[in-house]
């Protein structure tokens, strides 16, 4: 079933979140894996490609503001803990490398969190 042509805010949303998932894998791979920013190692570079391609497949983009927070994980498991191990690495340390977007990130989340609270009181 093909996706349906994106919005522009939707299309703009899509592509920051693959940028921003490239740039965590990217600096994961770098603190970890010694890999310089010319390239990724074949394991992140595989990650990378994957989570891409999820991003870019993703029926659910206008409405979700992050993959933890969907309802439906299309990850296959292990590149779920693989992505779950970057994240984990790299969320805290993107305010040293892109403060706004680690500030966006924030503040999305919670607004997320408080509009999944109102949601299951009702």
């Amino acid at each position: 079933m093909a996706r349906k042509p994106d919005s522009a805010a939707v299309a703009a949303k899509r592509e920051r979140e693959k940028r921003m998932v490239s740039e965590m894998i990217e600096l994961f791979c770098r603190k970890n894996h010694g890999c310089r920013a010319d390239g990724l190692c074949p394991a992140c570079a595989e990650l990378e490609a994957y989570a891409r391609a999820r991003s870019e497949k993703c029926p659910f983009m206008e409405g979700k503001t992050f993959c933890s927070n969907c309802r439906v994980h299309c990850y296959k498991p292990e590149m779920r803990e693989r992505i779950r191990e970057v994240m984990r690495f790299s969320g805290p340390r993107m305010i040293f490398h892109h403060p706004v977007a680690a500030i966006r990130h924030v503040v999305e989340t919670r607004a997320e969190q408080r509009r999944l609270r109102k949601g299951s009181l009702s």
